[in-house]
């Protein structure tokens, strides 16, 4: 009568890690009583197998790189909550991005997410926004303080010579007071500053920003960037005039003219890697 549990206990169903095993698997120390597991922990289905259709994400910030499952019918809020869970980094300071900033209200199906995709995260956390970002606004702020007593740029000689040529027939059009993320094809119709064509397009899985003229697409990093600036055009307040500072100096600036206001702030938050307040 004393072997009684050990026996009870060879003889369980099997399923519950492996074929019956020995007593020692079958029964708790001290004879209590057995637990057997919940269902969930010897199926292969995980959330499928409740109905759920989950894609496989590849989640990128900061030069990390997070393999994520989540639902295919979870909206763009729900995966920057689980995108806050893995990184810290609170959603209403992330920039989630993909083929553009990713909709928080439509589902990853409706935006047509597929398996092996790349989730672009930019944004930086509290910590490194107040030990980083704090001295940069005050500098910022003095150089928009400084430019505020110059005349504008559109007014400036070298600007003139082409913006006196007037709006491209072929720029794309504008929607003034209204702020849109980056459309799924380039930028095009624009003027650089020798007056040809220029076209913007944004790698945002390879991290690249292409400037594309006649003559030749440079291939830039978005890191090698140091700065955007944009001024809207004096009676054409519906575009702007854009530089990117691709060196150390003003210098260095690349122009671009007629740039739809709409994407104004998206360019600067896309190239920049983080919120723009000037």
């Amino acid at each position: 009568g004393a072997e009684e549990p050990g026996m009870e206990a060879e003889e369980l169903p099997l399923g519950c890690g492996g074929q019956g095993g020995s007593p020692a698997a079958g029964r708790s120390p001290e004879g209590e009583e057995r637990q057997d597991p919940p269902p969930a922990s010897v199926s292969n289905g995980g959330e499928a197998e409740s109905g759920k259709e989950l894609v496989e994400l590849k989640v990128i910030w900061n030069k990390n790189k997070y393999d994520v499952k989540f639902c295919l019918d979870s909206t763009g809020a729900e995966l920057k909550q689980k995108i806050h869970s893995l990184t810290g980094l609170p959603p209403a300071m992330q920039k989630v991005m993909f083929k553009g900033l990713l909709p928080e209200e439509k589902t990853l199906r409706e935006i047509k997410i597929t398996n092996g995709a790349k989730i672009m995260v930019v944004g930086s956390t509290i910590n490194d926004v107040l030990a980083v970002n704090t001295p940069k606004e005050a500098a910022q702020q003095e150089v928009k303080a400084e430019e505020n007593k110059k005349e504008p740029l559109c007014r400036q000689k070298q600007h003139r010579k082409v913006l006196d040529k007037g709006k491209p027939d072929d720029v794309m059009p504008s929607v003034k007071g209204v702020q849109e993320r980056l459309p799924s094809v380039p930028l095009s119709g624009m003027y650089n500053k020798s007056g040809g064509k220029v076209r913007l397009t944004f790698k945002l899985e390879q991290d690249q920003l292409w400037i594309g003229t006649k003559e030749r697409t440079e291939k830039l990093p978005m890191g090698s960037i140091k700065n955007v600036v944009s001024e809207p055009i004096e009676g054409h307040e519906d575009y702007h005039m854009m530089a990117f500072q691709l060196g150390p100096t003003e210098a260095s600036y690349y122009w671009v003219y007629w740039v739809p206001t709409q994407y104004v702030d998206a360019i600067k938050d896309t190239v920049l890697g983080k919120w723009q307040y000037f």
